[in-house]
């Protein structure tokens, strides 16, 4: 079982995501079913994740917020914003190439109050091995180093 939540607020246009703990595989689903419904909104402006209480996060969560800022930028033309505070995150998306593909910042946000738990999701193992694959073939485009730290992952999982 996971020891992370993600918690998400929307102001004004704005949607803000915020992981908490540990962030794992078993957050993923409930994080882009709210990917789907950011970009379905009518009113959207920008994002900001806020990674200042993460202590850790997986592959698949990272491509799942790959994915996040190839749709901001398709939709709105705008790289999201990434805050973090902690150095052995900030050094995590620097190495997958995420100083590319998003703004990142150092300071915490305001309004921790506004921001409410996603909900879980009843996915099937299926469903789950889909996700992975998707999230680690996002991360593979973003640069040559993902390309080949996550190669025979995604090759794996294709061939099951």
């Amino acid at each position: 079982m996971s020891t992370g939540k993600i918690q998400f607020a929307e102001q004004q246009g704005t949607f803000v995501l915020k992981f908490v703990g540990e962030v794992r595989l078993t957050l993923c689903s409930a994080l882009d079913a709210t990917i789907e419904k950011i970009f379905g909104a009518r009113n959207f402006s920008s994002i900001v994740i806020d990674l200042t209480e993460t202590s850790s996060i997986d592959s698949t969560t990272l491509g799942l917020l790959a994915k996040l800022s190839i749709l901001s930028r398709q939709k709105v033309g705008l790289l999201p914003a990434l805050v973090t505070t902690n150095p052995d995150i900030t050094r995590l998306l620097e190495s997958m190439g995420f100083d590319q593909v998003f703004n990142i910042l150092g300071t915490p946000l305001p309004c921790p109050e506004c921001l409410s738990d996603l909900p879980p999701q009843d996915v099937s193992e299926e469903q789950v091995k889909a996700k992975v694959l998707e999230a680690h073939r996002i991360l593979m485009g973003l640069n040559e180093h993902n390309r080949e730290a996550f190669r025979d992952l995604v090759t794996a999982l294709e061939r099951h």
